[in-house]
């Protein structure tokens, strides 16, 4: 992947990267290599990506800088799962007493859309530092676990809806290119898009932009 991501950094395009470390020296070795090469990195403990990891102590490169672009940030947390988390307070609560700079997370707790007030909170670091606060959304596959998700769906109905990925079930390979797709996912008021935008989130990080090759 590292030419790949050099060409990225040569281009001005910020690089961020999520290893997932078994042990605490392979975690050591994973931000040693990434700050290298110049990376925003994250050395995930597993691959539910849901615990804040209490090793190292406090982030990799803890700062309490103002950060307001990507290229601004030494580190993020990756925190996509909140099974670990009592309720949406709790899991608030516990992001707050952090010092990333950047978080990336998921626009529900179980089904419950964050509101741009509690972003607002998530945007500050415990330092009183300003950060960046990201929504995660798939745009590869369907997952029958979201709002848009119509019970009388199946294979093949809608058209564009295609076999489950047999490591994460729930997950449907969509054909990303039609426009019934396109509309769930951006582009009108009732779009996945348009719920991130109104709910105050700084970016969005696009999963299963890989999906070409299920269909190569």
């Amino acid at each position: 992947m590292i030419s790949f991501l050099d060409l990225c950094e040569q281009n001005s395009v910020e690089v961020l990267t999520t290893d997932y470390c078994s042990t605490q020296t392979k975690m050591d070795d994973s931000y040693s290599k990434n700050k290298a090469k110049g990376y925003i990195s994250f050395a995930a403990p597993n691959r539910e990506l849901n615990i804040i990891p209490g090793y190292p102590m406090v982030p990799f490169n803890e700062n309490n800088n103002n950060i307001s672009a990507l290229k601004d940030a030494q580190n993020f947390l990756y925190l996509l799962n909140t099974e670990n988390f009592a309720n949406k307070e709790n899991f608030i609560q516990a992001v707050e007493e952090t010092n990333y700079d950047v978080i990336i997370l998921d626009l529900f707790f179980e089904g419950i859309e964050f509101s741009p007030l509690e972003i607002e909170r998530l945007k500050v670091k415990k330092n009183n530092g300003e950060r960046l606060v990201i929504c995660y959304m798939s745009i590869g596959e369907a997952e029958d676990y979201r709002y848009y998700w119509n019970n009388l769906w199946h294979v093949g109905n809608p058209v564009w809806l295609r076999e489950e990925n047999p490591d994460w079930l729930g997950n449907y390979k969509v054909e990303y290119w039609e426009k019934e797709w396109q509309d769930i996912i951006y582009g009108n008021d009732n779009s996945y898009m348009k719920k991130i935008l109104n709910t105050g989130f700084d970016g969005v990080y696009l999963d299963i932009i890989d999906a070409f090759e299920y269909f190569e």
